[in-house]
């Protein structure tokens, strides 16, 4: 796999998907570059030359970029709630840095460009499963910076021949996850159950689905886009598996052997809805899930021990909405 790449650089690669990424890419026996700021990870091997750094800046975007076969862009604020907190900040780390990374790349003339998007591109979902035609219609700044991101790449690719794919990751979870920026439910809530504290969540039991994705799949799916897929083409990368909120509580009960205590914030209802991935596309690359939910919370629960720590933060979609989570989350 990746025969035709000898120097790959990874652009967030100390940071959740991004370690996970860099290992498998060490195991094909490559030479790996990270480009990072280490502000929401220092998950390191040694064997990577780090370049720490900051997207935003092009001189170093330039730098990293030299001598480079193949870009992973990974490095974002994933975070939805500091986008509404802090938009401009999410602009220029997910567009501009976005914006960067190609042309720093078109200089460099890689041979492959791969984006990571979001899901969150799709906003709310008009039709299920969610392909990738799906109408792009993000609603808070987060999905909104990620989506430019992805303009910005088609362009590159019209205008430029940039040869470069997208891959848009559903709900990711697994170790390695910052419990002060992660907001995907399964982490969170296990986090909470460990201590046996409440689950806060937010939104409707029934009535919010979601596709949960283990990150080893999610890496999986990105190397197979990087190796075999059609330039300009844009991937789901999820389980294709649906489960309510609820079902995740169930699972959750079933694997620690006890009910957590939860409580609802059911007045936050931005994300009540269904969010699930059709994964035909990828599937068609060989790409085959190979973790069930029931096995991704297993594993996650032996990461994490007895008592990991607390995740920080809130799930807000508007600003006046901090204030009501606070209350509820104390």
């Amino acid at each position: 796999m990746l025969d035709e790449y000898r120097k790959i650089l990874v652009t967030g690669g100390a940071g959740f998907i991004g370690s996970h990424l860099v290992d498998a890419l060490l195991s094909l026996g490559k030479e790996v570059v990270v480009l990072d700021n280490l502000s929401t990870g220092e998950n390191l091997s040694l064997r990577v030359k780090l370049m720490k750094g900051d997207i935003r800046d092009i001189g170093q975007v330039v730098e990293a970029t030299k001598d480079i076969d193949l870009v992973f862009h990974v490095a974002a604020n994933a975070n939805g709630t500091v986008s509404v907190n802090n938009p401009q900040f999410d602009f220029e780390t997910n567009a501009l840095g976005t914006f960067n990374l190609l042309d720093a790349a078109l200089q460099a003339k890689v041979k492959r460009f791969v984006y990571v998007s979001s899901a969150s591109v799709y906003g709310i979902p008009q039709h299920f499963p969610i392909g990738e035609e799906h109408p792009t219609k993000p609603f808070i700044p987060y999905g909104a910076s990620k989506l430019a991101g992805e303009i910005f790449c088609r362009a590159f690719f019209h205008t430029y021949k940039l040869p470069v794919v997208i891959g848009r990751p559903f709900c990711v979870y697994g170790p390695r996850e910052n419990p002060k920026l992660a907001l995907v439910e399964i982490s969170r809530y296990l986090r909470w159950h460990l201590n046996h504290k409440p689950i806060q969540i937010v939104g409707d039991l029934e009535r919010k689905t979601r596709d949960f994705v283990y990150v080893s799949d999610v890496i999986q799916g990105l190397l197979l886009i990087a190796d075999c897929a059609s330039v300009g083409e844009v991937f789901n990368l999820g389980s294709g598996e649906e489960i309510s909120i609820r079902g995740l509580i169930d699972i959750i009960s079933s694997i620690t052997g006890r009910q957590p205590i939860i409580n609802v914030i059911s007045d936050i209802t931005e994300d009540t809805y269904r969010l699930v991935g059709d994964i035909s596309k990828i599937k068609s690359l060989g790409y085959t899930p190979s973790i069930s939910l029931s096995d991704g919370v297993k594993h996650l629960v032996e990461e994490l021990g007895e008592h990991p720590q607390l995740p920080k933060g809130s799930t807000i979609f508007k600003r006046d909405q901090q204030m009501r989570f606070s209350i509820n989350f104390d």
